[in-house]
């Protein structure tokens, strides 16, 4: 299963894991069996743990955000394929489509006048645009910031374009046994649990690099330093 939406703001990172992660594959590998729940019900209640944790962030934050509802299609995607009974290999295609699709955005973002890390990171909410826009204009240096923040974008959706295949690799090499058996939401329990450490470790660690590519392209273009660049940043008083 792709990870759930975010949880709102100042959200437990622990809770959000064994929401998403342990309790559903828990549930598929200890309750799948006939003398217990049986598959159909462990894959349901398995799907309402990431279900139910993103619709209730998408209450909390109360609007319809991208990716909260890419999230609960993405596990309502994966409920349909076990309740179908539909070959794994769907379940594989499901996996590297999510991230695919949002890598495919992102890379398309990079051929407009806005790309995704100016919209995400250079903002006015988070930096001092009309600071650093003075810096880099005082440097002659803005056509090389905008570059780089291109360049970041496109980064940022090698990234998803790696989850994708990474997602597609891992489900093709557990999830082999027929939809709707115990032996699938066994699989599909492993894969879950596996998915974390083989995949959103290392895209997180991947996104933190494209982060620093960025602003450290920034300080050097601009002469400033990260906390100068911020939005909230107060000057020095006079001496």
């Amino acid at each position: 299963m792709s990870p759930p939406p975010r949880p709102p703001k100042n959200g437990n990172p622990l809770l959000e894991i064994a929401v998403a992660f342990v309790a559903p594959a828990l549930i598929l590998m200890k309750l799948s069996s006939e003398q217990r729940l049986g598959p159909l019900l462990a894959l349901l209640l398995a799907l309402a743990f990431p279900l139910g944790w993103g619709l209730w962030g998408l209450l909390r934050q109360r609007k319809l955000g991208f990716v909260p509802v890419l999230g609960v299609v993405s596990t309502l995607l994966t409920g349909g394929i076990g309740l179908l009974k539909l070959d794994a290999q769907w379940l594989a295609v499901k996996e590297a489509a999510v991230p695919a699709f949002i890598g495919l955005a992102v890379l398309v973002s990079a051929r407009t006048r806005w790309p995704l890390f100016r919209m995400l990171v250079y903002s006015p909410a988070l930096m001092d645009v009309p600071r650093i826009d003075a810096q880099l204009a005082a440097r002659g240096t803005t056509a090389a910031f905008d570059a780089r923040l291109r360049r970041g974008t496109l980064l940022l959706a090698g990234t998803f374009f790696f989850s994708a295949l990474m997602n597609y690799l891992l489900a093709r090499w557990i999830v082999t046994s027929p939809a709707g058996t115990e032996a699938f939401n066994a699989e599909l329990g492993r894969m879950t649990l596996l998915s974390y450490p083989a995949i959103a470790l290392p895209g997180m660690a991947m996104t933190l690099a494209v982060l620093y590519y960025v602003i450290h392209g920034a300080r050097q273009l601009t002469g400033l330093t990260l906390a100068e660049m911020l939005h909230h940043h107060a000057p020095p008083a006079a001496k």
